[in-house]
């Protein structure tokens, strides 16, 4: 496994979500969330909690590419990278927000696009790791001198 790749894999996604993640969250998903001033900070509130997100995003993106080298079966990077992802987004989807659905006072309609941000969110995620990660190079099968 190529480490070094992992964490610009890992570093490339977090950039790449941070510009995803204010466009769709930030930008067209931020009336839904004003719809729920109980649960949701406001943009003004939220901002002094940015960095401890980012740290928080490059964390599990890190073990999201991590298990992505650990799964890498040789084909194309991105289409592999965009299977990746979206297996990932179906997986944040049914859990976490089912669970935040059924815990947190939100509506349907609000857990659906959430549902459906995330797995955008994570089919482009998986797509940057599947194109910066790549394998550690396998040693050559021929003696030495050969």
């Amino acid at each position: 496994m190529n480490y070094s790749r992992v964490a610009l894999a890992a570093l490339a996604a977090t950039i790449v979500d941070a510009v995803v993640g204010y466009l769709v969250y930030g930008v067209l998903l931020a009336g839904s969330f004003a719809g729920y001033p109980a649960v949701y900070r406001s943009a003004e509130a939220g901002a002094a909690y940015l960095p401890g997100m980012f740290v928080g995003v490059f964390a599990g993106l890190l073990v999201a590419a991590y298990i992505y080298a650990k799964g890498y079966e040789g084909g194309a990077g991105v289409g592999e990278g965009v299977r990746f992802g979206v297996l990932l987004g179906v997986f944040v989807a049914a859990i976490f927000v089912g669970v935040n659905y059924a815990t947190l006072n939100i509506g349907l309609a609000h857990s659906l696009v959430l549902a459906g941000a995330a797995l955008i969110e994570w089919t482009i995620l998986g797509a940057v790791i599947g194109l910066v990660y790549k394998p550690a190079a396998a040693p050559s099968r021929r003696p030495a001198g050969v």
